[in-house]
């Protein structure tokens, strides 16, 4: 890497020259990395915000998930088996699910090798379990913190190849050259946080050959969510610079605790905890699931089944199934306005309407699961604190204690299955940027849980292939590279001046209170329940808020830069996520995945809950079921839509001299691309 000085508005701006830039900091962006490092591409540096501020490295579960190819056991499992399942979930691209099977277990042995502590038994099976969507026992867990051993193992790595890492830069702008189909990443602009105050503004540009998008999803457009506080995404710049994204509509979203974000899945769960809502003072209490529930038998069974059917899922709502509770909450938090909490003091009451709760009530498959971890014990706490120590010592370490006081918690957004369009090698239809990670909307509908850490490692594997062995070329010289972009600098110097200084008498509006209204917004209109009639009219409010910003936003000074480029960062990706949802629901779209659409031609839930609730379940042949929606901003800033098909899984020869000579002759990479 090399760095130079560029003479702008009389200032010396700080240009970085390299092979390949890495934007973020998470799981798939470390791995991408490394790998580059490792494959002889030396050239290569990682920018973030905040170095460990990810949702790798903040997030779990009481077992986080890690979705791989079966390896343990008497069933048999394949590459193609493992695809079929992924592209079975429903509006995912058969080639990404090969690549993704293909990938998984020289992904998973990689981990390994670094020293995440996957467990094995006495003979080396890594043994699996099942878990939601899963067909299979694939799935496999380093206990709570998965993610975050796995991000400490891939930064040790970075570490020992001496990987420079630019920590509290702000990437605020992708810098593209070219037009139409050849229009490519060139670059990014970034604000150095640590020296704002001068006149610079802490401008800084880095010159790239190839430029890795990792930021991970759009976590601050919502208001309920498990992200961690310190991550927001950074989508808006991608849309910007001409990334077309896909399946934004498709969300998990889940119950999760909000004092402390984090999943209540597994575990949490199993043990059967009470839940109760008060009023917003904390009084009033009642178990609200009693008013739904016929019996105390179909409650218990439902809570202990959101262990591992934890997403909400439109599929599991008929019939007193476990998200039935999550619209629950919806119900109590959102519409009654009151607090709902999850209470491992006590078992589930039946308030004098149901039965008090006793182990015989519950289906025999739950029973069993219990008697087997030897958790038929008094409490939920007890039964918790014996099948897994590490979920109630988790709370403890952030000061809660599960055993003295109530969980407040939510229906929260978890994970986006959608995001930016890439081919089989994670590239963008921008070329030479890959998103990879969360950033990367190569999940379809119903992916099984734990699949996107595999989804990570896998893309970012291939990002890395890819450029190591097809993309040679290295960065322009720094006076060539800025004379091609300094237009686009200007324009984002010049959109911060406005920005600064004392508000106009009218109009003006903070960071702040922008990205209150889009959490709001999203949370409320555009999350698990979304209805047709007002998504359409949220979408004309969301950009209608996204122009105002551009020129109205106001900060006290340079410092205050960084929150007001991400509000308009975050005001241009939840606009672009209301356009996909509005756009699947006039072409007919109904419940799905973690979304239920309102219909009044369609049933309730249950009886009880009345004809306000009312939905339909997603056909093969609706249109908007069986195409996948591409959305993104064409040359002139106007949203561009397009529905495609779903490409099928290829089903590839597989003779070993063909491959062998294509390997050789380097065919097993892409096709050869010579820039114009």
């Amino acid at each position: 890497m090399k760095t130079d000085f560029v003479g702008f508005e009389g200032l010396r701006v700080p240009v970085h020259s390299l092979d390949t830039l890495v934007i973020g900091s998470g799981a798939a962006g470390l791995n991408a990395a490394s790998l580059l490092h490792g494959l002889g591409r030396t050239g290569v540096a990682v920018v973030t915000e905040k170095l460990g501020g990810g949702t790798s490295a903040n997030t779990g579960s009481d077992k986080q998930t890690y979705y791989k190819a079966a390896l343990a056991g008497g069933r048999a499992d394949s590459p193609l088996d493992m695809a079929g399942d992924l592209f079975g979930g429903g509006a995912m691209h058969g080639d990404i699910a090969l690549c993704e099977a293909m990938g998984s277990l020289p992904a998973f042995f990689r981990l390994v090798g670094l020293g995440v502590p996957f467990p094995h038994d006495l003979h080396g099976a890594y043994v699996g379990y099942k878990t939601d969507h899963d067909p299979r026992q694939r799935a496999t867990s380093a206990g709570p913190l998965t993610s975050q051993l796995m991000v400490a193992a891939l930064l040790g790595d970075i570490r020992r190849r001496r990987i420079r890492i630019f920590d509290r830069h702000q990437v605020v702008a992708l810098l593209t050259a070219g037009s139409g189909d050849g229009k490519k990443a060139v670059g990014a602009a970034a604000l150095d946080l640590g020296r704002r105050a001068g006149q610079s503004r802490g401008l800084v540009l880095f010159n790239a050959a190839n430029v890795i998008l990792a930021t991970g999803g759009p976590a601050g457009i919502y208001r309920h969510s498990v992200y961690p506080h310190s991550q927001t995404g950074s989508h808006g710049l991608a849309f910007e610079a001409g990334a077309a994204a896909q399946n934004l509509t498709e969300w998990q979203y889940g119950l999760a605790s909000t004092k402390f974000r984090w999943n209540l899945s597994g575990t949490y769960q199993q043990v059967i905890p009470r839940y109760f809502s008060t009023d917003s003072r904390g009084r009033d209490e009642r178990e609200f699931l009693n008013e739904v529930f016929p019996d105390m038998a179909r409650l218990a069974t439902a809570i202990f089944l959101k262990g591992y059917e934890w997403p909400f899922d439109v599929r599991k709502i008929a019939g007193y199934g476990s998200s039935l509770i999550d619209l629950l909450v919806y119900r109590e938090t959102a519409l009654r306005k009151r607090r709902v909490f999850l209470d491992f003091r006590r078992n589930p009451s039946g308030g004098g309407r149901l039965r008090d709760f006793e182990f015989s009530l519950l289906a025999p498959d739950a029973y069993t699961y219990l008697v087997r971890s030897g958790a038929l014990l008094p409490r939920p706490i007890d039964r918790l604190r014996r099948m897994n120590p590490p979920a109630v010592e988790l709370y403890l370490s952030q000061g809660i204690d599960l055993a003295g006081e109530p969980l407040e918690i939510a229906v929260c957004a978890q994970h986006n299955n959608g995001g930016f369009r890439g081919d089989i090698w994670w590239e963008s239809n921008l070329r030479r940027l890959f998103p990879i990670g969360e950033a990367n909307g190569s999940h379809g509908v119903c992916r099984p849980g734990g699949s996107a850490l595999n989804a990570g490692q896998v893309g970012s594997f291939r990002a890395a292939l890819r450029i190591a062995r097809k993309y040679g070329r290295k960065p322009p010289r720094t006076d060539v590279f800025f004379e091609e972009v300094e237009s686009q600098v200007r324009s984002l110097w010049e959109k911060a001046g406005r920005w600064i200084g004392p508000p106009p008498p009218r109009g003006a509006i903070a960071p702040a209170r922008a990205v209150a209204e889009i959490r709001n917004r999203m949370s409320t209109r555009a999350a698990h329940i979304r209805d047709p009639q007002t998504i359409a009219a949220e979408v004309r409010k969301a950009w209608r808020l996204h122009g105002h910003l551009r020129s109205n936003l106001r900060v006290k000074d340079a410092a205050g830069l960084a929150e007001a480029f991400k509000a308009l960062d975050l005001a241009l990706t939840h606009a672009l996520y209301l356009e996909a949802m509005a756009e699947y629901l006039a072409r007919g779209g109904r419940s799905r995945g973690s979304a239920l659409v309102l219909d009044p031609k369609g049933e309730p839930p249950c009886p009880e809950l009345g004809d306000d609730w009312k939905f339909a379940l997603a056909r093969e042949d609706d249109f908007a079921h069986r195409n996948i929606l591409e959305i993104g901003l064409d040359e002139d800033g106007r949203v561009r839509k397009d529905w495609v098909s779903p490409r099928p899984i290829p089903e590839p020869e597989g003779w070993f001299e063909a491959i062998w000579k294509d390997f050789r002759e380097g065919r097993s990479f892409g096709p050869d691309e010579e820039d114009p």
